[in-house]
């Protein structure tokens, strides 16, 4: 059976020689095949598990935002904890959203844990898409590279058909039921490139736009996945 969590948290994962941030992460096709630079998620945040840091990384950034804005606690209109009840879990200043709220599902429902990490990880394909499409040799060197990963057979053969399916953008951005997913998806499709194409900024700032994220908490977002480097 497929763990869209552990998937998830695979594909995060600095994993020096053969994690996803060395792949796909680090902008699918050419990025891989050039070894350019990777953003990376802290050890302790990935003990979270992959929805949860992804979680976090937002509920963070979210927290900023929401400070600056005036509101004084993440998730104002979700049912977003106030922030003097958010746990710091690692060094860089991250905070673990709370459970059941908005950012993150309810221990208990894996199908809603499930269906988020799903959206995350099809929002990391399609941002790593943004700056064109694979050819024969590329999308080879991304199989192998997903090959050496070391998943279990569901999560590689659930990966190889997510990376086959074309991208659906629609689909992407109405999975986001709320401000808060909204922003996961956002920060997962930035932990996917590098930005640094006219192509990934225009389509970054398309996905923003279809989100809905005002330009200040795009910003906050932006700030919290260049604190991971």
């Amino acid at each position: 059976m497929t763990d869209i969590n552990k998937l998830l948290g695979s594909l995060l994962s600095s994993g020096a020689a053969s994690g996803f941030a060395g792949g796909l992460a680090g902008g699918m096709a050419s990025k891989m095949i050039k070894k350019k630079t990777v953003k990376k998620l802290g050890s302790n945040a990935l003990k979270l598990g992959g929805v949860a840091a992804v979680g976090a990384l937002a509920y963070t950034a979210y927290k900023r935002y929401n400070e600056n804005q005036g509101a004084g606690a993440a998730g104002s209109q979700s049912n977003t904890p106030p922030q003097t009840q958010a746990k710091k879990v690692d060094v860089t200043g991250l905070f673990a959203a709370p459970v059941d709220s908005a950012f993150v599902p309810a221990l208990e429902d894996q199908t809603a844990t499930d269906e988020l990490g799903l959206t995350l990880v099809r929002a990391m394909i399609a941002a790593a898409r943004s700056d064109g499409r694979l050819d024969a040799q590329e999308s080879q060197a991304i199989f192998q590279k997903i090959e050496e990963m070391g998943l279990d057979a569901d999560d590689q053969n659930l990966l190889v058909q997510e990376m086959g399916h074309p991208v659906d953008i629609d689909a992407i951005v109405n999975s986001a039921k709320s401000p808060e997913v909204a922003a996961e998806i956002y920060i997962a499709s930035l932990l996917a490139v590098d930005v640094d194409t006219p192509a990934e900024k225009s389509y970054l700032n398309m996905l923003a736009a279809r989100l809905r994220l005002p330009p200040e908490l795009v910003l906050e977002l932006e700030n919290q996945v260049k604190s991971q480097q």
